[in-house]
Order: C-alpha cells, then sequence, then structure tokens
C-alpha cells in the first residue's frame, strides 16, 4: 500500500539563488481568485452567446461538410503550433525574475519559429489535401498559415499579461475581439463567402489580439535566434512542450481519423457534438484555469498549502461539472435542433454520449494549471503520456472494431473516466505526495446529486407531453435548478435561503 511522504519542496529557479519570497495567505489568494474569475467570466459567459448565435447562422448557411474540412484544417494547423509554442508561455508566467532582456530573446525565437513553422505548414497544405482527398484543403491551409504566424508572435506578450494577472483587460480584449471578428463572419456568410466565412475568425482574432498585446508590452525583436534565454526556462518548457504534443493527439486523433475512415459528413456530425459539449466545459474551467496558474504558482515552494487551495476550486466545479453532465444528458435534442437545426438531428446521440464526461472533465481540465504552479512539468508529462495511451487505444477501437460514432464517443467517454483516476493518483502521490481521500470526499455529494438529478429527468423526459423544443428546454431547465439548489439548501452545503434574504434586506433597507 502506498503511503503518503510529507510534501517535497520545490527547488528554486535554475537563475534564482535568492531566498524564496513568503507565500500570500488564504485571504490574498481568494481575493485575487474571485476578482480573476469574476472579470474572466463576464467575457467567456457572454462569449457563449455570441459564439451560439455566429454558430448558429453558419450551421443554417454552411453544410456540414463545410465544417469537418475546416475542422479538419484546424485539427492539423493546431499541432504546427506546438512546435513554435515550446511550451514558452506558462514558462513565462512559472518563472517570475525573467529580465526584459531575455524576454525580447524568447520573443525573437517565437516570430522566427513561427514563420518558419507557419511556411512549412502552408508547404504542407497539398499533402495535407492530397491525404483527405479534398482539394478544397490546399486554399484552407494556405489562408490559417497566417493565423499560425500572428498566434507564434502572440505568446510571449499574451502570457505577460497573465503573469501580471491583469485578468480584466485579458476578459474586456476577449470579449470586444471576438463580438467584432464574429460579426465580420457572419456578413461575410451572408454575403456568399462559403467556406472561407469559417476562417476569418481565427485569422483576423489572431492578427488583432497580436497588436493589442503588442501595445500593452512593446517587446524588441532581435536578430539572432533567441537560443540563449531559453536555457534559462527549458526544464520547465521541455516537459511542458511535450505535454502539449501528446495532448494534441489525446484531443485530435478522434477528428483525425474519423476524417479520413469514415468520411468528412460524419466529422461534421460527431464535430459539432464535440463542440457543443466542450462549450460549457470550456466557459466553465476556462474562466478558472487561465486565473489559477499566475495565481497558483506563488504556492510553489509550498505544496501543502497549494494542495489546500486546490481543493476549494475543485469542490465548486464539482458542484457544477455532475450536474450539469445529467442536465446536457436530457436537453441533448433541445440543444442540438435549437441552435444549429433540423439538418444536424444525427448529432444528438454522438452529444448525449460525449455529455455523460462532462463532470469528470471539468474537473480534471483545471489539473494541468496544478502541475504547472508546482512545478511538476515532467509529472504532467507522464499522466498525458498514460492519458494518450488509453484514449487512442479507445478511439481505435471505436472506429476500426465497432465502426460508428456512437462507439467512439462511448470509448473516449470512458477513457476520460479512467484517465481522471490515473491523473490525480499522480498529482496527490507524486507531486503534493498527500493522500488523495480529502479530494474524493469533495466528489462524494456532488456526483450523488448528478445520480439523482439523472433519475428524475430520466422520469420526467417519459412523462413531459411532447411539444415545441423550446417550452421542453425550459421545463427541463427549471427542474434541474430547482432539484440543484433544493439540494444544496437540505445538505447544508450552502445556505441559498439564508444568502437570499441577506440580499433583500440589504435591497430594502436602501
Amino acid at each position: 500500500m502506498t503511503t503518503a511522504q510529507q510534501p517535497a519542496p520545490v527547488p528554486p529557479e535554475p537563475h534564482d539563488q535568492t531566498p524564496q519570497p513568503k507565500s500570500p495567505d488564504q485571504h490574498t489568494v481568494r481575493k485575487q481568485l474571485t476578482s480573476g474569475v469574476f472579470y474572466i467570466a463576464i467575457a467567456k459567459y457572454a462569449g457563449i452567446v455570441i459564439s451560439l448565435a455566429v454558430s448558429g447562422v453558419l450551421a443554417r448557411l454552411l453544410s456540414p461538410s463545410d465544417f469537418g474540412i475546416v475542422a479538419v484544417a484546424t485539427v492539423i494547423i493546431t499541432f504546427f503550433s506546438i512546435f513554435s509554442d515550446l511550451g514558452i508561455a506558462p514558462a513565462i508566467i512559472q518563472y517570475k525574475k525573467l529580465t526584459g532582456e531575455e524576454l525580447n530573446g524568447i520573443f525573437s525565437f517565437t516570430i522566427w519559429s513561427g514563420l518558419a513553422v507557419s511556411l512549412l505548414f502552408f508547404g504542407s497544405s497539398w499533402l495535407i489535401a492530397s491525404y483527405y482527398d479534398s482539394p478544397q484543403l490546399v486554399r484552407i491551409c494556405q489562408f490559417l498559415s497566417v493565423n499560425l504566424l500572428f498566434a507564434a508572435m502572440n505568446i510571449v506578450p499574451n502570457a505577460l499579461l497573465y503573469k501580471q494577472k491583469r485578468f480584466r483587460f485579458i476578459a474586456m480584449r476577449n470579449l470586444c475581439v471576438q463580438g467584432s471578428v464574429g460579426t465580420i463572419a457572419v456578413i461575410a456568410a451572408l454575403s456568399g463567402a462559403g467556406i472561407y466565412a469559417l476562417l476569418i475568425n481565427p485569422i483576423v482574432s489572431s492578427i488583432v489580439l497580436f497588436i493589442v498585446n503588442l501595445r500593452e508590452h512593446p517587446l524588441r525583436i532581435r536578430w539572432t535566434a533567441g537560443l540563449q534565454p531559453l536555457r534559462t526556462i527549458f526544464a520547465f518548457s521541455a516537459y511542458q512542450f511535450s505535454f502539449n504534443v501528446i495532448n494534441y493527439f489525446t484531443r485530435n486523433l478522434d477528428k483525425l481519423l474519423i476524417g479520413k475512415y469514415m468520411g468528412m459528413s460524419p466529422l461534421g456530425f460527431y464535430e459539432k457534438s464535440y463542440r457543443l459539449m466542450m462549450l460549457p466545459l470550456q466557459n466553465i474551467t476556462n474562466i478558472i484555469s487561465p486565473v489559477m496558474h499566475p495565481i497558483f504558482s506563488d504556492f510553489q515552494h509550498d505544496l501543502r498549502k497549494l494542495s489546500e487551495s486546490y481543493l476549494k476550486v475543485v469542490r465548486v466545479l464539482a458542484w457544477i461539472g455532475f450536474p450539469l453532465a445529467a442536465v446536457l444528458y436530457f436537453t441533448a435534442p433541445e440543444l442540438i435542433l435549437l441552435i444549429f437545426g433540423s439538418q444536424w438531428e444525427a448529432s444528438v446521440p454522438v452529444f448525449r454520449i460525449l455529455a455523460l464526461s462532462v463532470g469528470v472533465q471539468v474537473v480534471m481540465s483545471t489539473s494541468g494549471s496544478i502541475f504547472q504552479a508546482a512545478g511538476s512539468t515532467h509529472i504532467l508529462f507522464l499522466s498525458g503520456l498514460l492519458s494518450a495511451l488509453l484514449n487512442a487505444g479507445g478511439i481505435c477501437l471505436g472506429i476500426f472494431g465497432f465502426r460508428s460514432l456512437d462507439a467512439v464517443a462511448w470509448c473516449i467517454c470512458i477513457s476520460f473516466s479512467v484517465n481522471f483516476v490515473q491523473a490525480y493518483w499522480l498529482m496527490y502521490y507524486r507531486t503534493f505526495r498527500l493522500p488523495w481521500g480529502p479530494f474524493w470526499r469533495k466528489l462524494a455529494s456532488p456526483l450523488l446529486l448528478g445520480v439523482l438529478l439523472w433519475s428524475i429527468l430520466w422520469g420526467f423526459d417519459r412523462i413531459l407531453p411532447a411539444r415545441e423544443l423550446f417550452f421542453t428546454l425550459i421545463a427541463k431547465g427549471v427542474l434541474s435548478l430547482v432539484i440543484w439548489g433544493g439540494y444544496l439548501q437540505l445538505t447544508g452545503e450552502f445556505n441559498i435561503l439564508g444568502r437570499l434574504s441577506a440580499l433583500s434586506g440589504k435591497f430594502f433597507k436602501r
């Protein structure tokens, strides 16, 4: 039986021989985390509305095959971008005392590497189109090489904004860019741009973000490769880069193989289901994860305090994620058909299956920030390697063994659950060197609520009369909120009535 050991101290940054600063207290961390999450949440949740509106319009103007082609190009360009990133962004956040000259050198490296990778991607467009037997991919990939270049150039100035915890500026910047570029994409689609309307968001957004970020953090280009400053952060960034490569395959192998062996239309249905499943996931955890690493990296020399702080985040995410999985499962027809239209009905079964994994994904998606904050990217790499092996096996089994989209979704859902266990075993026993019992206790009651909600919605779905989709969606949503709120109140997890009473008292006093 594995026994817990005392947390091992994280070695100091290689270039930093001064005494380590005292970790911030819990009140400071809570204040920073709350403030950061608040501003990021404003942008993210407003972004949901914008994204759904834009996606809904484009889904009615373009075919599933169009979405499938762009999905393939996006998956491949994501892989190329890893080789210009090299784990640099989180390393800049983690290393607190990089000099201005070192930052200029790293910035120069990202420019030259981004230029080289974007040219390579441009030149590979004919091979990619030939592999997928889709001539349209030639022009699509060539246009997207512009996105690849500016995304690489944006690595350092964007990381500096996060390092300085300028979450309010980041949130407002993202919201403004998303809204304006989304509007341009819709106008282009209505004007007959066709599949090229889907390229406006990634290309224009990357250019605008770079201009805005560089204005906030002016950096100078050096006419050298910039390799010398990279040695300062290499120990951290090398494992982060290796994890990014593995994580890419973990997240995109399904799309690559479905597009090749099942066709572009099935990929379009699958990609739409997967993207819709990821939308609430991204807009829950992506308001927390970007804030976690800059704040929790202050605890990199006090892993026990890091663990205690993280458990509070886990508790909140579990209360959201596990009930949400049940709600998404039973509202799948309404969400798919209302947002995207009847032509996407084949996406409903796949979305339902994938929705079952939302609970574990909501919690697990924050684990990378904790490995980073602890300076434990070597363990992050190991966890990513195990995840890749499990996911690849499951995806291949679904595609080549069962030969159906539903089977692929089930295999992915199962592999996510297994990876959840291994990731947190490694975190607690290899990074924190603490027992993981407190972690599982935080999940018990939210998981029970998820099962309860699933059972009630199953019965409600059987007796609910067949009416307009919008009516059934509202009915299921209201019922879910009542059950969720009632459970929190009755178990004493959160005194909702007390809070409402206090707020009303303050209101009437005014």
